[in-house]
């Protein structure tokens, strides 16, 4: 399994604190302001991006004051409060490739604060494509099994259109997760919910097409000591590895 679903699967098997842990508001907030920013609608009927983060908000019980407070500001609505995307890629422990997706109010700072996450962990950031050309941006849509035959299951979902289809087991239950190009993601989305299953998560993420193979238990920790620093900065909003270990090093 690829170092983007390797690393859903090892956040799962950490419990549901670990994985809330780098899910605050201070993210929540910021997600939802670029959201508003690039949609320009407050409207999440016709923002689709904007519609996903809302449904994060309410996983978290953000207040409804701080939501409606993150769309004012993507919204132009407050003034001096200005708020961009960033993207940095480089090297981790083990050489793995990382990309990290953040949104901020001072690029000085966060580019100086991932700068160091990076160093300490004995990596380095990297320049403007010097990762980007091991992953594709493609849509991912997480559902859970409705409970039937496996692989009458996996057919009915791929005929939705996506392109690449994992399963995986998470407290016995089945669950899926469906690849598609970016400009199909909420079109297959919407027939995976036509279809009567639940959609988890409908997002874009830069998923590993060369993986970096860790063999070592203490760099297997090291790799998962310094991804969980980086989720847990405020800045950051998603991370993408392509690191690929086996189970028992875990």
């Amino acid at each position: 399994m690829s170092g983007h679903s390797k690393w859903s699967t090892i956040k799962r098997a950490k419990g549901a604190a670990d994985i809330k842990r780098g899910l605050t508001f201070t993210k929540v907030a910021n997600a939802i302001t670029i959201a508003a920013k690039l949609g320009g609608s407050a409207d999440p009927s016709s923002n689709p991006r904007l519609r996903m983060v809302l449904e994060q908000a309410r996983s978290v019980n953000m207040p409804k004051d701080n939501i409606q407070r993150a769309i004012d500001k993507g919204l132009g609505n407050l003034p001096g409060q200005e708020v961009e995307e960033v993207l940095y890629e480089g090297f981790g422990p083990g050489k793995i490739a990382i990309i990290a997706e953040g949104v901020t109010d001072n690029r000085l700072r966060t580019n100086q604060e991932v700068k160091n996450l990076f160093e300490r962990s004995g990596g380095h950031l990297g320049g403007q494509g010097s990762v980007l050309y091991m992953f594709d941006k493609v849509g991912e849509i997480k559902t859970t099994s409705k409970g039937g035959n496996s692989e009458d299951e996996m057919l009915e979902l791929m005929d939705t259109g996506a392109q690449d289809l994992e399963d995986f087991e998470s407290d016995g239950v089945k669950n899926y997760l469906l690849y598609t190009s970016p400009t199909k993601l909420f079109e297959v989305s919407n027939k995976v919910a036509q279809l009567g299953y639940s959609v988890d998560t409908a997002e874009l993420v830069y998923k590993p097409n060369l993986t970096t193979k860790i063999t070592e238990k203490e760099t297997a920790e090291r790799v998962i000591n310094f991804i969980e620093r980086l989720e847990e900065n405020d800045d950051v909003q998603k991370v993408y590895a392509n690191f690929e270990f086996e189970d028992n090093l875990l």
